[in-house]
């Protein structure tokens, strides 16, 4: 069993899209099982559905502070990504790999990560997570950039 730590404990948005259902139930269960509290926005099957209304939902959530952060899975990370980056305050980053997501964190100070489940499977994504949960901002000259971005939602 993959251990995700206790510390540090969030509240944690999580969403899918049918493509991406099967790996949010899986991830979301070892979530809760690891004592973090998780926000499901859905959706709650199989059947074919839109990314853009669950990167909206966790985008929402996380940009207003109900959550601390999200994660959105549908299959490839790219559309959630792309359409919860459209939410201001949100930096969405899709990862597959252990430095991305510490780079997403540590330089971008990414608020959620998107999965793309034909690409990872259960002990991949829930490794990823625990990187990105357990990575902080890096700050400094970074901040300066982050907030360059959020100057762009304003344009």
């Amino acid at each position: 069993m993959l251990e995700l730590g206790i510390f540090p404990v969030m509240r944690i948005a999580i969403g899918a899209d049918h493509g991406g259902f099967l790996l949010k139930e899986e991830v979301r269960a070892r979530l809760a099982e690891s004592g973090h509290e998780v926000v499901d926005f859905g959706t709650h099957s199989v059947e074919s559905c839109d990314y853009p209304d669950y990167a909206r939902s966790v985008g929402h959530a996380v940009a207003r502070g109900t959550v601390e952060r999200g994660i959105l899975v549908c299959s490839t990370g790219i559309g959630m990504a792309m359409a919860a980056n459209k939410v201001a305050g949100i930096r969405a980053a899709p990862a597959q790999s252990d430095e991305e997501v510490r780079f997403t964190r540590e330089h971008n100070d990414a608020n959620i990560l998107t999965l793309g489940a034909k690409f990872v499977d259960e002990r991949r994504a829930l490794e990823l997570i625990r990187i990105f949960l357990e990575t902080d901002f890096s700050g400094g000259r970074h901040a300066r950039r982050v907030a360059k971005i959020s100057e762009l939602e304003h344009v």
